[in-house]
């Protein structure tokens, strides 16, 4: 379930922890954060009109070249979460990200995150010099590309 928002609002992404999400304390596993943040990255792309499947049938990957989690409190099995994420500033084709995973009510944070992505050619493995078309239109309209 998730919520398209304007771009200088957040795309919300709804998560509840299930015990694959979990170490043996119960606890939500450092990973499982970075995937619900994938997660709501390709549905908030997706909620744009691009499908990510689409951008990597036209060769093009988005691999994350940079990374930054502050974890804040952890989550434990059963409770329910929203990943906010919202694209910032893009330069050339540099994606960034960011993002914060807080309780539904929005009265507790648990992890606050910057990412960057870049355009790559899926078939040389090579940064792009320009980002695919269909993903500038789609950046366009959420007003965050710089060029």
């Amino acid at each position: 379930m998730s919520t398209p928002l304007t771009p200088e609002n957040w795309f919300e992404y709804h998560i509840r922890v299930h015990p694959n999400h979990t170490d043996y304390a119960g606890y939500v596993w450092h990973g499982s954060y970075i995937v619900w943040m994938e997660e709501a990255r390709v549905e908030y792309l997706r909620s744009l009109g691009l499908d990510y499947a689409r951008l990597v049938a036209l060769g093009c990957e988005l691999p994350v070249v940079e990374l930054s989690i502050r974890y804040h409190r952890a989550l434990s099995m059963g409770m329910s979460a929203v990943v906010r994420t919202r694209m910032v500033q893009t330069k050339g084709v540099r994606l960034n990200w960011d993002y914060q995973i807080q309780s539904p009510e929005g009265d507790r944070l648990y992890l606050t995150a910057k990412v960057t992505l870049v355009a790559v050619d899926r078939a040389q493995g090579k940064i792009l010099r320009q980002l695919p078309p269909i993903l500038q239109e789609v950046l366009s309209v959420v007003g965050s590309v710089e060029c």
